[in-house]
Order: C-alpha cells, then sequence, then structure tokens
C-alpha cells in the first residue's frame, strides 16, 4: 500500500524502496509491529484519497509502467484488497473452527433470513458521497 498510494499523481505505483519478495518472508515479531505497519498503509492511502480532486480522477498514473486512470486505479486497489480480505477471513475460520462467527448470513440461515426480508417493503438505499 505504501508503494502504491505515495506520490501516487506523479510516480509509478511501484517504487524503487519496495522488495515485493521480501513481503512474503516472516519477519514481523508482534501484534503491535503489524498493526503499525497496517496503520501505516492505510493512512497512506487514505491521506492520499483525501488529497485527489474531481479534476484528477481522470489523470493517468502508472502501476509497473501499465496506464490507469485514478478511478481505474482505485478500482484496481479496491478488487486487490478484497482479495487480501477474504484470504484474512479463511485463516480466522480455519483458526476458530466451530467458534467462527460469520460476517454474513450463517450457514443454515438462509430460508429465514429471506423469509424475513422478502416479508417487508422493497427499499432504495441512496448513498451519497463528494469529492472536492
Amino acid at each position: 500500500m505504501i508503494s502504491r498510494w505515495t506520490d501516487f499523481l506523479n510516480s509509478d505505483g511501484e517504487k524503487e524502496f519496495r522488495n515485493r519478495d521480501d513481503e512474503f518472508n516472516d519477519t514481523i515479531e508482534s501484534k503491535k509491529e503489524l498493526m503499525e505497519i497496517w496503520e501505516q498503509g492505510w493512512n497512506v492511502l487514505f491521506d492520499t484519497l483525501e488529497g485527489l480532486s474531481f479534476q484528477d480522477l481522470e489523470k493517468i498514473i502508472y502501476i509497473r509502467n501499465e496506464g490507469h486512470t485514478v478511478i481505474e486505479s482505485i478500482n484496481r486497489q479496491l478488487c486487490h484488497y478484497s482479495y487480501h480480505v477474504g484470504q484474512i477471513v479463511m485463516i480466522g475460520k480455519i483458526i476458530c473452527g466451530d467458534k467462527w462467527n460469520s460476517l454474513s448470513i450463517p450457514k443454515g440461515e438462509s430460508q429465514s433470513f429471506n423469509l424475513n426480508k422478502f416479508s417487508k417493503d422493497n427499499k432504495t438505499v441512496i448513498l451519497l458521497y463528494s469529492i472536492t
């Protein structure tokens, strides 16, 4: 995340300081260290997004020397991060076993969930946001 979002509009997302192969080595020694790295990455992402203007969304940025609009690159990363979240969830399910609390509709409860949902009137959810 730090490589991708640092100097986002001006330099390739694959920075020279990144050593991707080393990211697969288990070098984190504590939960505290893990959380610091986690927070640092998310802070770089959110600070970058906060600094974007509406006019920036169609600009071309580069990731590994391939051009993407800013909006395309945001969508690319959104998909990539959801993939990693799925990996984290799967590891959690394996570790917790039967003690796992579902993040969605629990297995075996789909029918009662749907009966409850479809017994109510339709509703529309409108998401409002702005980029300044």
